[in-house]
This record gives C-alpha cells, sequence and structure tokens, in this order.
C-alpha cells in the first residue's frame, strides 16, 4: 500500500479503498487475510482505531470477513461483485462527464478507438520487426 494519504479525504476511508483496489487488481484473492490492524497502524503510523474503522467499512460491505481471533480475510466473490458494482458506478458517474467531454471536443468514436490497444512503443517495435 501507498503510505502516502490524501487530504481531501478520511484515513481510514482511503485505507478502503486501497484495499478495494488491491482487489480488484488480483494483489489480494477471496481467502487471503489482511494485513493485522496492529501491523498497518504500525507501518502507516496511524490509529489503530482509524485501521479498524477502514477495514469495518469492507466487513460491513460483505468483502471482507472477521475470524475471531485469526483476522481478517476476503470474503469468497468480492472481486466479481467489486468488478460489477465498480462497473456499475462508472457508468453511471463517469461516463456521462466522459461523453459529454468528447462531445464537447467533437471527437469521433474511430478517433478514439484508434488510440485504444498497445502503446506506441510496442506499435514501434512490430513495425522495426517486420523491417528487419
Amino acid at each position: 500500500m501507498d503510505p502516502k494519504w490524501n487530504e481531501d479525504a478520511p484515513i481510514y476511508r482511503q485505507l478502503r479503498d486501497r484495499v478495494v483496489a488491491m482487489i480488484l487488481e488480483g494483489v489480494l484473492t477471496d481467502g487471503d487475510a489482511l494485513p493485522s490492524v496492529r501491523n498497518v497502524a504500525a507501518e502507516y503510523r496511524l490509529n489503530p482505531l482509524t485501521v479498524l474503522k477502514g477495514y469495518q467499512e469492507l466487513v460491513d460491505e460483505g468483502l471482507v470477513e472477521k475470524k475471531r481471533g485469526r483476522g481478517m480475510f476476503v470474503t469468497e466473490g468480492a472481486r466479481v461483485q467489486l468488478t460489477k458494482d465498480e462497473r456499475q458506478r462508472f457508468k453511471d458517474k463517469e461516463w456521462p462527464l466522459v461523453v459529454a467531454t468528447i462531445e464537447r471536443l467533437g471527437l469521433s468514436a474511430e478517433e478514439l478507438l484508434n488510440d485504444i490497444g498497445p502503446s506506441k512503443s510496442a506499435n514501434e517495435n512490430k513495425k522495426g520487426e517486420n523491417n528487419g
């Protein structure tokens, strides 16, 4: 986890968001243990109650489960549920802003689709291989 915290949001919420990102990216998978509250608090110099509050949000959302005496673990299907929720959030909140920007700038779908795909350096490497 990145030790830098943003001033605009509560730290417990940022901690929750970082664990969510780790689940979405596959760093944490179903059944994996989260780092202990004590370890996270010590490593990032946070109040243990702040860490616990972030973790509790994950429990409340059903993404993490507490196992008494053993710690907190990613629940089965957490990544699937998060992906579904994040896709819906993107379509509801972010996509309308993207569409408005596309329209404002007069971009065509063809222009945008041409920019999606392998990086330009990868394309340049392919061209070099074909010429050699």
